[in-house]
């Protein structure tokens, strides 16, 4: 069996070799597709994703391929965090993603190390993606744009969260269920929600804004059988006289 007992001692395997909804233990094969060189825009990777991006839309078969895994170090001690996020812009520059850059763990690790890297994983497809590169904030005009499509909800909520703090019970709750910490940050949105009431125009707050990740380096990954897969990956060379970058391709052993 994969899974192993709960009850299992503390040298025991809780979870062995699982493979999806299967107990065998034997993960399945990788076949809907392959990868070539001929396959690959030659030139630029930004121009691929947004190719691959656009096949994972079109299939029906990714319910949200925009989502993707972020992850940043924290410098001296290089401790690697990750969290999901989605996908809200991809320019000539490279990828943006929106979120809180004031009391996050992501904004501990970028203050002490700009190096990140995003990773798409569209499994009915195959495919994975990975980036990595420099992050730089947007400015805030670029972030208010985006701000601006949020529902109402949302854009209180960016305002209310200080995101990654610890939530306390509130003193002197009295309620049906016990306050295990929501009660503070239900406080900080009533909070917001008197601050801008009465308001539709709600402007982006400085600690919040969009991450662009400009990238030096992207993969593209296609599963094959017996874990024989298709890797290329686009690496960044030097600006030419006139500044363009310009980018190597290269097939990777997988």
């Amino acid at each position: 069996m994969a899974l192993h007992s709960a009850k299992a001692n503390a040298n025991g395997k809780l979870i062995f070799a699982p493979a999806g909804k299967e107990a065998h233990g034997q993960a399945e094969q990788f076949t809907k597709s392959a990868l070539t060189r001929s396959d690959l825009d030659q030139t630029s990777p930004i121009r691929q994703f947004h190719d691959w991006f656009a096949a994972a839309q079109r299939s029906g078969l990714v319910a949200h391929p925009e989502t993707c895994c972020l992850s940043t170090a924290s410098l001296p001690s290089g401790r690697v965090s990750a969290r999901m996020v989605y996908l809200k812009e991809l320019d000539a520059q490279g990828f943006v993603v929106y979120s809180n850059f004031g009391t996050s763990k992501k904004a501990q690790d970028l203050a002490t190390n700009p190096w990140a890297s995003l990773t798409f994983w569209w499994e009915a497809l195959e495919r994975q993606v990975r980036v990595e590169g420099r992050a730089s904030r947007l400015s805030r005009e670029e972030s208010q744009k985006y701000f601006d499509t949020r529902v109402r909800g949302s854009r209180i909520g960016a305002w209310s969260s200080r995101q990654s703090q610890v939530l306390r019970p509130v003193e002197g709750h009295v309620g049906e269920e016990e306050d295990d910490g929501r009660k503070m940050l239900e406080g900080w949105v009533q909070e917001t929600e008197k601050r801008f009431e009465g308001e539709e125009n709600i402007p982006v707050p400085d600690f919040w804004g969009g991450l662009r990740i400009i990238p030096e380096s992207v993969e593209f990954w296609q599963g094959r059988q017996n874990r024989l897969h298709d890797r290329f990956v686009y690496d960044r060379k030097s600006a030419t006289e006139n500044g363009v970058h310009e980018w190597s391709l290269e097939r990777l052993s997988p």
